[in-house]
């Protein structure tokens, strides 16, 4: 479609360049180079207008020409380049809000019956990208969005169908996202991938309801202020029996203490325990005062779980999904803490074939928290009742 948006333009006599751009693009292989290039060929007209090249793409008329770069590393360029028609972002997820502030006010050109164009294309993965609020979510009537599918192609291949359905029958955790736009949920090779998947399939993630009678607890991860501070997770749980009752989840990023003391009592979780990890003694070297003895002055009951040495993670990770069949999640305020349980996996070394651990990623946080509750949770003892002999049946 930019190819015949180039052609329109040429045709009517307007002047200027289509830039293709992604945020990764090392060389013209890791561009849309090959495929502008296939679908010019594809078309007659198109093929009589365009003069394509192994590494450019121009009409013959001198009026339009292609240009691709990488927003990661060429960003600040896309400022000189003159007379953009139109800015193509393809694989668009992964590209920054920093991103966006520099390359939209490039868009300036306009002329008799047309203006410059932002075109975005992407595959939706996570809700917080910053692709999603921007465009997918705005409320700016000048965007257009269109959801399009393989149930929209009407040349989808046979092949792509047996692939599609072959998904559905062996990987449903992912199919939807795969096949169906939605976001990630759980990632191929992710942690709790099992977990989350049966407790949907089990109807453990719907409306959970807290047990006023049983304790509040509330399982800390502990971040730092800053913009560029790791985020401080909350979860909100109770214990009932076995059960475990996953009720809230809260996350924020570069906020101070009371900012997170505030929301559990705006939350009505004023009375909740809280379980810190074992950094929560540690004083800050700003306001040289711990979590621990900030949260109980101010009010709330803490307790802080020793360090577990080496190998702790991996120890969170195995007692979560040991406990995960006993979970029940209300799913309307835990969501974002599922999406971070879902993508939370493990760091590889391809070459090598090796696992190097769990991710240090913005999913770390949330998945670090819920590590601690299961780490924290005691089954109650169960008294095995005296042995009644006289009603005791023979085989």
């Amino acid at each position: 479609m930019i190819a015949v948006r180039g052609y329109m333009y040429g045709m009517s006599g307007v002047t200027g360049q289509l830039v293709c751009g992604r945020q990764f693009m090392n060389s013209l292989e890791d561009s849309s180079l090959e495929e502008c290039k296939r679908a010019i060929e594809d078309e007659p007209f198109l093929a009589d207008y365009y003069e394509v090249g192994d590494k450019y793409i121009k009409s013959k008329d001198g009026r339009i020409w292609f240009t691709f770069v990488g927003l990661d590393r060429s960003i600040a360029s896309i400022k000189s380049k003159g007379r953009i028609l139109i800015l193509w972002v393809d694989e668009a997820e992964p590209v920054t809000d920093e991103a966006w502030n520099v390359v939209i006010p490039t868009l300036r050109e306009e002329g008799e019956d047309w203006n410059a164009e932002l075109w975005v294309t992407w595959n939706p993965k996570r809700k917080t990208a910053a692709v999603e609020g921007r465009f997918r979510h705005s409320s700016d009537q000048l965007i257009k969005v269109v959801q399009c599918n393989w149930k929209d192609n009407p040349k989808f291949p046979e092949k792509l169908e047996r692939e599609r359905l072959r998904d559905l029958a062996e990987r449903p955790d992912q199919y939807r996202h795969i096949w169906e736009g939605d976001y990630i949920s759980v990632i191929s090779g992710a942690y709790f991938a099992s977990g989350i998947t049966a407790a949907r399939a089990e109807g453990r993630i719907g409306k959970v309801a807290a047990d006023p009678l049983m304790t509040l607890r509330a399982f800390f991860d502990i971040g730092g202020t800053g913009a560029k501070a790791d985020a401080v997770a909350i979860w909100i749980a109770q214990f009932i029996g076995r059960e475990i009752r996953v009720l809230d989840y809260y996350e924020a990023v570069g906020q101070p203490l009371a900012t997170h003391i505030n929301w559990l009592r705006a939350s009505g979780y004023e009375k909740a325990g809280v379980w810190l990890p074992h950094d929560g003694d540690t004083q800050d070297k700003v306001h040289d005062v711990s979590y621990a003895s900030a949260l109980r002055d101010a009010g709330f009951a803490v307790t802080v779980i020793p360090n577990q040495g080496k190998g702790a993670a991996m120890a969170r990770i195995e007692e979560a999904r040991r406990l995960f069949p006993s979970m029940w999640f209300n799913e309307e305020k835990c969501q974002p803490g599922l999406d971070a349980l879902g993508w939370y996996h493990e760091k590889r070394d391809e070459k090598r074939g090796i696992g190097l651990g769990p991710e240090h990623d913005w999913a770390s946080h949330g998945a670090d928290a819920f590590g601690l509750m299961c780490v924290a949770h005691q089954p109650p003892m169960m008294k095995q009742a005296p042995l009644n002999y006289q009603n005791r049946r023979t085989a």
